[in-house]
């Protein structure tokens, strides 16, 4: 009986180059709420455009009203999954604990 086994190969194997070109990202769009009217949005735009690292890369963002002349800032990001977490970001947003009284995610999606 003839050993078959030598011309079966796992999927991984036969094609290796799947697993290492295939990058998971995702988009996440983050509202972030200053504490008052006298925080300066664009330096606070600023300092989250500050927070680097690798598997990040920081969007689009605008003002959005809230009440009473405060205006959030809504920002966008593209992160590689296996690279950044949202923990991670919402962490180091929260960072700026002087000018941020709270981040929430707006969206996220795969991409």
């Amino acid at each position: 009986m003839a050993d078959n086994t030598s011309s079966v190969q796992s999927p991984a194997a036969s094609s290796p180059e799947i697993g290492s070109a295939a990058v998971d990202k995702s988009i996440i769009v983050f509202d972030i709420k200053p504490w008052d009217l006298e925080t300066d949005m664009q330096e606070l735009e600023k300092n989250i455009r500050s927070i680097e690292t690798d598997g990040l890369i920081w969007g689009a963002s605008q003002l959005v009203p809230v009440a009473y002349g405060v205006q959030k800032l809504q920002i966008s990001c593209v992160i590689e999954d296996d690279k950044v977490g949202v923990d991670f970001l919402e962490e180091h947003i929260m960072e700026f604990e002087n000018d941020v009284q709270s981040v929430d995610i707006v969206s996220f999606q795969k991409i």
